[in-house]
């Protein structure tokens, strides 16, 4: 993460769902627009190794995020370009109990975010929110 970044926002939430159930559902990224409202198509181009890149598109943006660091069961870290716009998302995964604590860190940087750091980090937090609120819903089923 690029702590010297204009917008950063880090969110926590606790899903109650076993950790191998919230750490596969978060690395499947092809099947992330099936319970992210914000994400319209993701497609990993081989396997969930630093690396490699994903190809995804939410709020009309296209966006190339190259894998950075993979501990399974642990963090996942990725970034790239978009838009103008640098980002570095960090999430990390931690068993407590029958409950996942699940850290998200996130840094923007770039010219668009000089402009308007405040417009575009509430929007940052925004996303990040709904894909919480998504991982939660979908993790915790049990059908």
């Amino acid at each position: 993460m690029d702590a010297t970044a204009p917008v950063i926002v880090r969110l926590t939430a606790v899903v109650d769902a076993p950790l191998e159930r919230v750490w596969a559902l978060h690395t499947d990224i092809d099947a992330w627009a099936d319970w992210n409202t914000d994400v319209d198509q993701a497609r990993l181009d081989g396997p969930l190794l630093p690396g490699n890149s994903f190809y995804w598109k939410t709020h009309g943006m296209d966006i190339t995020s190259t894998i950075r660091e993979v501990v399974p069961g642990q963090r996942l870290v990725w970034g790239g370009p978009a838009g103008g716009i640098d980002g570095v998302h960090v999430w990390t995964f931690e068993q407590t109990g029958s409950q996942v604590t699940v850290r998200t860190e996130e840094s923007w940087s770039g010219a668009p975010v000089d402009a308007a750091p405040q417009q575009l980090g509430q929007a940052l937090e925004q996303s990040l929110t709904t894909w919480f609120a998504g991982m939660k819903t979908r993790a915790e089923r049990t059908d």
